[in-house]
C-alpha cells in the first residue's frame, strides 16, 4: 500500500508541481538538481532491490532443509567480479562528474545577471536593488538570471531559497554570491539556515516571483514610496523594509527589544537606572548608535543603522512611531 501512495507525489515532482520529496521547482537550478536526485535514487533503489532479491534467493536456494550437507564452494567467476566493480565504478563517476558541473554552474553567474544585495542581520533580510530601492521582501522578474551579493551586518546567517534549490552561507566580515533564474511565478519561502541566536527561528521572509512588466511596476512604485506615501505610511514601509518588526512589537507584547506602540513622548527607564524621554532625539540615537541609551530589561544587541538610513527616512519612522498607539 505505500508505494502506490507515494508513486503519484514522486511523479507530482518531477512535473514541477512539488510533492513528496521537494517544494515546488521554480528555478533553473531545481530542475537540473532535482534530476540528478531523483537519478541517484533510482539507481539507489535499483541496485537495492538486486541485492535484496539476490540476497533472499540464495537464502531460499541454500536453506539447511534443501541443502543439508555442506556444499562446495563455487567456481571462481571473474567476469562477474570485473562486472560489480566497473559498472558502479562507471555510475559513481558519472554521478560526480554531474555534481562537480553543477557546482561549478552554481558558482558562475551569467555576466549579464540582474544584481540585488541582500544583507542579513538578526534577524531579517533586506534586499536592495541596482536603483537604490529597498525591501524586506526578495521581489524577482520571471526568467531573468538574478544575482544576489550577499552581506552579514553581525553574524553568521545563510540565505535558504528551498523551491529555487539554493542556499549560501553570509559570512560577517566577506561577500558571498548566489545565483539563479526564476521559472515560476508566486510566492516562495525565504529562511535563514544558520543558527544565529535567539530569534533565527522568525527570520523568515518571502521571495515574489512578478512578470517583467510586473516587477517593473513594482520597482518603479516601491523606488518612489517616499513622495507618493504620507509620512506615516512611508515610516511604516521603513519600519518594514529595515526589518524592525523582527525585535520591536508594535502591538504591546516586548520581544527581544521592548514595543513601540504607544511608547512616544513617555518616560523610557534606562539599564543604568536613569531615564529618558521617547522622542525624535532618542529614537534617532537609537539608530545610529544603539548601545548609548539600552532599555531597561533588554541585551546590547540591536545593530546600528548609521549609513543606511538618511534624514528623510528617520523622520517618516518618526511619524510612524507617533502614530502607533
Amino acid at each position: 500500500m505505500i508505494l502506490p501512495t507515494l508513486l503519484p507525489l514522486i511523479l507530482q515532482q518531477q512535473d514541477g508541481e512539488g510533492g513528496f520529496f521537494f517544494p515546488p521547482v521554480a528555478s533553473d537550478l531545481a530542475i537540473a538538481s532535482d534530476s540528478l536526485f531523483f537519478t541517484i535514487l533510482y539507481l539507489s533503489g535499483l541496485f537495492f532491490a538486486i541485492i535484496v532479491f539476490t540476497t533472499l534467493y540464495f537464502v531460499w536456494k541454500y536453506h539447511h532443509t534443501k541443502c543439508p550437507e555442506p556444499q562446495p564452494s563455487p567456481v571462481h567467476n571473474n567476469t562477474i567480479e570485473i562486472i560489480w566493480t566497473v559498472v558502479p565504478t562507471i555510475l559513481l563517476a558519472w554521478i560526480f562528474m554531474e555534481g562537480f558541473e553543477g557546482c561549478l554552474a552554481r558558482k558562475t553567474p551569467p555576466p549579464d545577471a540582474y544584481e540585488i544585495h541582500a544583507q542579513g542581520r538578526k534577524w531579517s533580510w533586506n534586499f536592495t536593488y541596482p536603483d537604490g530601492t529597498e525591501s524586506s521582501v526578495l521581489h524577482l522578474p520571471l526568467g531573468k538570471a538574478v544575482r544576489v551579493n550577499l552581506a552579514s551586518s553581525d553574524v553568521l546567517h545563510s540565505l535558504f531559497v528551498p523551491a529555487f534549490r539554493v542556499k549560501m552561507d553570509v559570512v560577517p566580515g566577506r561577500y558571498e554570491q548566489l545565483w539563479f533564474t526564476p521559472t515560476m511565478l508566486g510566492e516562495f519561502d525565504v529562511y535563514c539556515a544558520e543558527y544565529c541566536g535567539t530569534n533565527h527561528s522568525a527570520m523568515i521572509t518571502t521571495a515574489v516571483v512578478h512578470s517583467q512588466e510586473d516587477f517593473d511596476a513594482w520597482l518603479s512604485e516601491a523606488g518612489d514610496f517616499m513622495t507618493k506615501l504620507s509620512p506615516i505610511e512611508a515610516g511604516e514601509r521603513v519600519f518594514a523594509s529595515k526589518g524592525c518588526a523582527a525585535c520591536h512589537s508594535v502591538a504591546g507584547v516586548a520581544g527581544i527589544g521592548p514595543a513601540l506602540n504607544g511608547r512616544f513622548g513617555q518616560e523610557r527607564k534606562l539599564s543604568d537606572g536613569s531615564s529618558v524621554t521617547f522622542d525624535a532625539n532618542y529614537v534617532r540615537e537609537s539608530l545610529l548608535d544603539p548601545t548609548a541609551k539600552i532599555a531597561d530589561g533588554f541585551q546590547p544587541i540591536m545593530p546600528t543603522f548609521q549609513g543606511q538610513l538618511d534624514d528623510d527616512k528617520m523622520r517618516v519612522l518618526v511619524e510612524y512611531l507617533k502614530s502607533l498607539q
